[in-house]
């Protein structure tokens, strides 16, 4: 069996379908908040990518298609109409994704992880506001009432970027390449698609799978793609 029996939610500040994974989970299924391991999913920096390396981790993360990028936007806003939401989508100037993400941990330490997360999905996504800059994270670290510098500079921070760096093991560790991404011992869902699935899985007790399939040779869409499927997820 694995080690691991804490289900896990692999979540990014990014991703527009893992936002709305955590609106479905924390509106429809509270109960499940503080049952999950947080897991932040980011994409590394050179900095960490390279102390990832060190530690033989490779990061499974490819820049999106314009294709997919259109499709996104397009599916995104099919979803958030469905559900009564307003998005406004930011603009992304050569982000470093360490900053929200590692202002995380800081947040978490301090008992406000889920606030904070909310906070950055609030601004990122209700405002279109850039959630890289670290005035937006001084702001929200300000709106939480935490150490606005400390928030902001936490990826200036080594044993931050060290616990960040683990984290994004824990990624090649349990195989995710996308988000949102849950995690039950071996047995896995990606995908906004999959969340009521994951949902189900917790409710029934179900044990988690004791190892992963072996890939079938000649399977229909495996083997090398530019773009693999998309189930709701980002990745």
């Amino acid at each position: 069996m694995p080690k691991n029996k804490t289900p896990r939610f692999y979540f990014s500040l990014r991703s527009p379908y893992s936002w709305l994974a955590y609106r479905e989970l924390t509106t429809r299924h509270p109960e499940l908040v503080d049952r999950l391991q947080w897991v932040p999913f980011f994409e590394p920096d050179p900095e960490s990518a390279r102390l990832l390396a060190e530690q033989g981790g490779t990061f499974p993360y490819s820049e999106m298609s314009r294709e997919k990028n259109r499709y996104v936007l397009q599916d995104v806003g099919r979803l958030t109409k469905a559900r009564g939401i307003t998005v406004t989508w930011p603009v992304d100037r050569k982000p470093v994704w360490e900053v929200p993400h590692l202002g995380y941990l800081v947040a978490a330490r301090e008992g406000r992880g889920h606030d904070y997360i909310a906070a950055c999905y609030r601004a990122r996504f209700g405002e279109g506001r850039d959630i890289c800059d670290r005035a937006t994270i001084a702001a929200i670290g300000a709106e939480l009432g935490l150490d606005e510098r400390r928030l902001a500079d936490a990826s200036d921070d080594p044993g931050l970027r060290a616990e960040g760096v683990h984290a994004l093991l824990d990624v090649c560790r349990d195989g995710v390449f996308g988000v949102p991404f849950f995690v039950h011992g071996f047995t896995r869902f990606w995908g906004l698609d999959r969340f009521d699935a994951f949902v189900e899985h917790l409710r029934a007790k179900a044990l988690p799978a004791t190892s992963v399939p072996e890939p079938l040779v000649g399977a229909v869409g495996l083997g090398r793609s530019a773009d693999d499927g998309h189930a709701g997820g980002c990745g």
